[in-house]
């Protein structure tokens, strides 16, 4: 599953991104197809022509509408809780990915790393270290916000940076973790004013605090973010 909110500024990209523009989306929805799964794409902008001519058996797209008190980042988990809430019992595995720069190599769900570990959480990664001077500066809404936020820091230092644009796992395993990372947004990041969207320091911190011990992540699970290995073909998604 994946998000695309359109006609807000994003802040990864430095731009808003334009309506009913599908080359956005497509390398990630022909990977899916292609690899013949079940893909959801949740828009805010997508036309009805432009969702008859390109849905198909794999990918389907779902209308939402954005809600401008959390920035896209963040509001997709609002998203997906929804989702899961309504349409959970029929997911026995599942993924959320970024849209717009990860496309699938691989069915995760055909993997023996997989399949021998129902009770793992799987997600992506960086080439750095959970303390760099971005995270410091990322966080420091959320470290002004949650007690044992400063904790986890000292703790965690030295760990690999997670990545939020790739997570999933059994149902058993996400629903939770989807239940948990909304609940923190929206008592912590709600009224967050900084130059910083706050959905890495959530995500890293709940991870590492509360799945850290049935926790996957850089390869098999993911190519090396922003390495452009577009060749490398034995992971399971490729993140830029």
């Amino acid at each position: 599953m994946a998000c695309h909110i359109a006609g807000v500024y994003d802040v990864n990209r430095s731009t808003t991104l334009p309506a009913d523009d599908y080359t956005i989306v497509k390398e990630w929805a022909d990977s899916v197809a292609a690899l013949r799964l079940n893909g959801v794409i949740f828009h805010n902008n997508f036309s009805d022509e432009t969702c008859q001519k390109y849905q198909n058996e794999y990918v389907r797209f779902v209308k939402i509408t954005h809600n401008p008190q959390y920035n896209p980042n963040v509001y997709r988990y609002l998203v997906y809780q929804d989702f899961l809430q309504k349409e959970g019992n029929n997911i026995e595995n599942v993924f959320f990915t970024d849209v717009a720069d990860v496309v699938v190599v691989n069915n995760p769900f055909e993997q023996p790393l997989f399949l021998e570990n129902k009770h793992a959480f799987f997600c992506g990664d960086e080439p750095q270290i959970l303390h760099n001077e971005w995270m410091q500066a990322h966080a420091t809404h959320l470290r002004n916000k949650i007690a044992d936020y400063a904790d986890y820091e000292a703790q965690f230092s030295t760990e690999s940076l997670l990545n939020c644009g790739i997570f999933g796992g059994n149902s058993a395993v996400i629903q939770p973790f989807i239940e948990k990372i909304c609940n923190i947004h929206q008592q912590h990041n709600h009224d967050n004013k900084t130059a910083y969207t706050g959905d890495m320091g959530a995500f890293n911190y709940l991870v590492r605090t509360q799945f850290n011990a049935h926790l996957y992540h850089g390869a098999p699970v993911n190519t090396i973010f922003k390495a452009y290995q577009n060749q490398r073909t034995d992971c399971w998604f490729r993140h830029k």
